[in-house]
């Protein structure tokens, strides 16, 4: 597996286990502890839904809008517990260049290229690096950020609830959690951060559906930094009972 795919692989594993089931009080509007206590149970929920499923995973990756790279891979949690993704339509390894002739240009243009690809692999295990400290959310850091008076509760339109919390993980961030407390679903998780100066803007975006049993799972997850023009958006779909 080369690093694209390492840092890719680290994000979706990250977004699959970040709240695919919410079970939020439907009658009042719950308390900030009441709410805090159902995102702690609904971690642990989440990837026991999941655990029945098999899907397929599609990454598409862009730069400066371009698409570059689209991959596939085989999705599900093994009997260890530990999610395994499996390449699905690899394509062929390309071509060595030819030999001969004048290479003296050539070999510069390559080098040109390794070292903006280089680049930009880089940069994007840094962001799946910050990603992992928002995505799943961890239940120590929500209590804490509701202690320190860092949490918000905001009525939206269509029986929905905003939590936000701001000064998540470092100074100005923000992480976003959408509930329909009419469906005692989650809708949507969002954040707003940045790398290692609040100019380099990182923003992670997920959308979730539901399966025909009621299970949530993240259907689009869309990956942004905006500072170096890349974006990286996974999808999940073709869920099936999964056979042991």
């Amino acid at each position: 597996m080369n690093t694209n795919q390492t840092v890719l692989a680290v994000i979706g594993l990250s977004i699959l286990t970040s709240l695919p089931v919410a079970r939020v009080v439907a009658q009042a509007p719950p308390t900030p502890d009441q709410m805090v206590a159902a995102l702690k149970q609904n971690l642990a929920e989440s990837q026991k839904q999941l655990r029945q499923y098999e899907w397929v995973e599609t990454t598409a990756i862009s730069l400066k809008g371009e698409e570059k790279s689209r991959k596939q891979q085989r999705v599900y949690y093994g009997a260890d517990g530990k999610l395994t993704k499996l390449p699905l339509g690899e394509p062929p390894a390309a071509a060595p260049a030819p030999s001969g002739g004048r290479r003296g240009g050539g070999k510069v243009k390559q080098q040109v290229v390794e070292n903006k690809k280089n680049d930009m692999q880089e940069y994007m295990e840094k962001a799946a690096a910050l990603i992992q400290q928002y995505v799943p959310p961890n239940p120590a850091q929500i209590q804490k950020a509701k202690d320190a008076g860092h949490m918000q509760m905001q009525p939206q339109p269509d029986g929905k609830l905003r939590v936000e919390f701001r000064n998540y993980v470092q100074p100005n961030d923000q992480m976003s959690i959408d509930v329909d407390a009419k469906a005692a679903l989650l809708s949507g998780l969002s954040v707003a951060t940045y790398l290692e100066k609040p100019e380099d803007a990182v923003t992670l975006n997920v959308r979730f559906a539901t399966l025909a049993d009621g299970t949530s799972y993240t259907a689009q997850t869309t990956l942004d930094a905006k500072a170096k023009n890349i974006r990286v958006v996974i999808e999940n779909s073709g869920h099936r009972p999964l056979a042991r």
